[in-house]
């Protein structure tokens, strides 16, 4: 999943980023609303980790501009003040979830999971195809009964092709979701990504090219 990390406070904001990117996930950070909002308008992300206290352009009014978008990312909003009406005003403003600082990591990873979850169609919690089976909660991917050691971003394109049911995702499809915006949109990255899939995949082959389109599975 792609996720937006809008802290001002940079330390916590490049832990949680560092945190998330552990987890398999793809992170951008942005210090403030203003720069949240431009990221928003250009990438789709999954989630948006948005802290409530921003300076300038401030929490509030981001998540109201989201939500007034139709912007499809879901909204976890962070805050240090953690009483019931705050948490009821920032659900009010559009925000999916609300979590009050300090957290625990765990706990986060696990809400933006829930929150990836209902950002996109419906699936089963296992994806399945064969005797290919990964759990993206657990992050384990298998095939015939064997565990198969895939690094984050190997495990990241295979979710993404088995989430496709059976259509083409393209290149640029699995560079937006599957990395940052530090990602070189001509380079070879997922082309070597899906090489190596490939062959910690074995035989027979699951992963089909179709020339000028994309991968599927």
């Amino acid at each position: 999943m792609r996720v937006l990390v809008v802290e001002d406070h940079e330390e916590l904001a490049q832990t949680v980023a560092t945190g998330l990117r552990r987890e398999g996930m793809a992170v951008d950070v942005v210090l403030d609303g203003e720069a949240a909002l431009e990221r928003t308008a250009v990438n789709d992300y999954d989630v948006v980790v948005l802290d409530r206290d921003l300076p300038g352009v401030h929490g509030d009014q981001v998540c109201g501009a989201l939500a007034g978008k139709g912007h499809p990312a879901r909204v976890l909003m962070l805050t240090a003040a953690g009483t019931i009406d705050d948490r009821v005003t920032g659900l009010g403003l559009g925000a999916d979830d609300y979590l009050p600082k300090p957290f625990a990591f765990a706990e986060l990873v696990a809400r933006i999971r829930a929150l990836a979850r209902r950002s996109r169609p419906a699936l089963p919690p296992v994806l399945v195809h064969g005797d290919l089976r990964l759990d993206p909660a657990t992050r384990i991917a298998t095939r015939d009964g064997h565990r198969l050691p895939l690094s984050p971003k190997e495990f990241a394109v295979l979710e993404l092709l088995l989430a496709a049911r059976g259509a083409v995702v393209s290149a640029e499809q699995l560079l937006e979701r599957g990395w940052d915006e530090f990602a070189d949109p001509f380079t070879q990255t997922v082309k070597v990504t899906i090489s190596r899939l490939r062959r910690k995949l074995g035989d027979p082959p699951l992963i089909e090219t179709l020339p000028q389109a994309g991968y599927r599975i």
